[in-house]
């Protein structure tokens, strides 16, 4: 297993589900190796686009000033430019999902983005691929095909419970089910079971559209104004003071971290 299949692993699942648009948002600083560059280009070859993600993750409310996040986002611009020539590239992914909690930092970003013609890329749902990455690794060097089912079947519960979850937060938020904006991450766990996991958007209706088109749906303009991190939904319904439901009780996880030490 390699970055490069990894990569084409999830190019492979996205044409076989319909997937015609899957950003890939890139950390410049973390691609500078051959096979990284193989990988950012393999995504362009199949038709996805790719957006800035910044150059070392930089978290806005982390980072010494506001200056300081401005210069990491600029670094990871050219990784992206020169393979998106033609095409409009200046869409931002904040890192861990944090578009600043603090007023003046918030707004200090959103005023660079909007004055530079940067979109941001929102979410609204996630299953937690990457928690499971190093321990699918340890496992699979240790081939315990015992910890790797167990993981298997806690996940896809998981999305699952999430899907329901998300159906409910929308209703609670706006009445309604807008567009939803998925994160995942490449990566062997996310290889792994993406399949089953688009076996389970499609089996709930799912339509695929551009990140584009979701994301004119008014819900987006108005999260993009609230400071803050997290999904939108969640932060929304923080500042409307809107109860959310609470997710639906599980069985007793096993904490990825623990298994094939």
């Amino acid at each position: 297993m390699t970055r490069l299949s990894i990569a084409r692993s999830h190019i492979e699942t996205f044409k076989t589900h319909g997937v015609k648009e899957a950003f890939g948002f890139v950390n410049s600083a973390k691609a500078t190796d051959a096979e990284s560059n193989a990988v950012l280009d393999a995504w362009r070859a199949a038709g996805h686009p790719l957006g800035n993600h910044t150059a070392n993750h930089l978290n806005l409310e982390e980072a010494e000033t506001l200056e300081s996040w401005i210069a990491d986002l600029e670094a990871g611009e050219p990784a992206v430019a020169q393979r998106m020539k033609g095409q409009d590239w200046r869409y931002l992914r904040f890192p861990n999902l944090t578009a600043g909690t603090r007023p003046e930092r918030h707004q200090g970003a959103a005023a660079y983005l909007a004055g530079h013609g940067y979109k941001v890329a929102h979410v609204t749902i996630s299953f937690s691929d990457w928690s499971y990455s190093d321990a699918y690794a340890r496992c699979l060097a240790k081939g315990d095909q015992a910890a790797i089912g167990t993981m298997e079947g806690q996940y896809l519960r998981g999305v699952d419970e999430e899907l329901a979850h998300m159906r409910a937060v929308s209703q609670a938020v706006y009445g309604r089910m807008i567009p939803q904006v998925l994160l995942t991450h490449i990566g062997g766990w996310s290889a792994h079971m993406l399949p089953q996991v688009m076996d389970r958007l499609d089996a709930a209706g799912a339509r695929y559209v551009t990140l584009e088109a979701a994301q004119k749906d008014p819900a987006y303009a108005q999260a993009a104004a609230i400071p803050g991190g997290g999904g939108i939904m969640e932060r929304t319904a923080k500042a409307r003071g809107v109860a959310l439901p609470a997710a639906a009780p599980t069985v007793e996880r096993v904490d990825p971290k623990t298994l094939c030490r």
